[in-house]
């Protein structure tokens, strides 16, 4: 019996069904999980995707021919039925839940288990087939209490500021900057300063009703601002950029999962890391398969060299590597900020 969810040259297919789930060249139809640039993609047919996602994929992919649905809503498409459960990675992120003659198949796409105000909470969905990430799928990788980096973020803050600086952080401008700004209200004195590749962003998601910190772009202030002691939110692509000179004399930092690592944070060339990620770590991913109940596992876009061994010779599952075109992220989301910030 072939598999229900197979992988193609132009993403993820179910042939019961005849849809894709992320797919990267040109299809029919596409479930989409979320709107980060290597799971989006334009020139699709029709767009099935999470009804709070919708802001995030007009502002990324313009008008297209998008069908809603909302969380544990139930489609079908011949004898397959589809639903959309939330998958905690950033706004209007879903799994999607395939169910065909009683056997149940679920894709993640990205997810994390962790606290965020941003986005719903990820939702555990019994299957038989769980294709999951494995961004950070190595045991070292096992996430801080998020209150505990933004705490130490905020004492950043003011240990520049008592030195003359600005304290810049770089992180990825959907998803992880809003959950930043979420955060951290209440906690600062003065707005946060927001490079331009930041601004729509973070109008998207005030519009769709996420509470966050007051924040502006760092533009519209004049030039002989004084930006001591001042957040100033940047994507990675700003580091380097001419339009660092307009700080003078700044701090910087990066949030990322990656910054668990001490040589990440050498390479990167930043004073600080805070360790924040959108994606699962290592325990969550092993606990979340467990809670699934799958007696087999797909693993893609990430780190499966230590992952699929534990899978079979620890946990007893059937495990095996998915060779997707997902997970190069940051390199995608600089792309996507330097086409909607150019001179930002």
């Amino acid at each position: 019996m072939p598999d229900l969810i197979a992988l193609t040259d132009r993403g993820l297919y179910c042939q019961a069904g005849d849809f894709y789930i992320d797919a990267w060249k040109p299809v029919h139809r596409t479930f989409v999980t979320h709107g980060h640039a290597d799971h989006a993609h334009a020139g699709m047919g029709e767009y099935w995707c999470a009804q709070e996602s919708a802001p995030i994929l007009q502002w990324r992919l313009g008008e297209q021919n998008y069908r809603y649905l909302q969380y544990g809503q139930r489609q079908q498409f011949g004898d397959v039925i589809v639903s959309l459960h939330p998958a905690g990675h950033i706004l209007g992120s879903a799994q999607v839940r395939v169910e065909h003659k009683g056997e149940v198949w679920v894709f993640t796409g990205d997810f994390k288990r962790d606290t965020d105000p941003t986005c719903a909470p990820y939702e555990v969905v019994p299957c038989d087939v769980f294709i999951c990430e494995a961004t950070f799928a190595f045991p070292i990788y096992a996430w801080p209490r998020i209150d505990d980096e933004i705490e130490s973020l905020v004492q950043w803050v003011d240990a520049c500021g008592a030195q003359g600086k600005a304290a810049v952080l770089y992180a990825y401008s959907l998803g992880k900057a809003q959950r930043v700004l979420a955060h951290l209200r209440g906690r600062l004195a003065q707005p946060v300063l927001l490079h331009g590749a930041m601004v729509r962003g973070v109008h998207v998601y005030r519009q769709a009703g996420v509470p966050m910190v007051d924040a502006q772009s760092l533009l519209e202030l004049p030039p002989e601002t004084d930006f001591a002691g001042r957040l100033v939110l940047a994507p990675p692509s700003a580091q380097n950029s001419a339009w660092m000179k307009h700080l003078r004399a700044y701090e910087h930092a990066m949030a990322s999962g990656w910054m668990q690592v001490r040589g990440n944070r050498r390479r990167r060339n930043v004073q600080r890391g805070f360790v924040i990620s959108d994606h699962v770590d290592w325990r969550s991913l092993i606990s979340t398969i467990q809670e699934t109940g799958a007696r087999r596992v797909l693993a893609t876009h990430g780190n499966t060299d230590l992952l699929i061994p534990y899978l079979r010779d620890v946990l007893g599952l059937e495990a095996d590597r998915l060779r997707t075109a997902y997970g190069d992220e940051e390199l995608q989301e600089s792309v996507q900020e330097a086409t909607e910030a150019p001179g930002a």
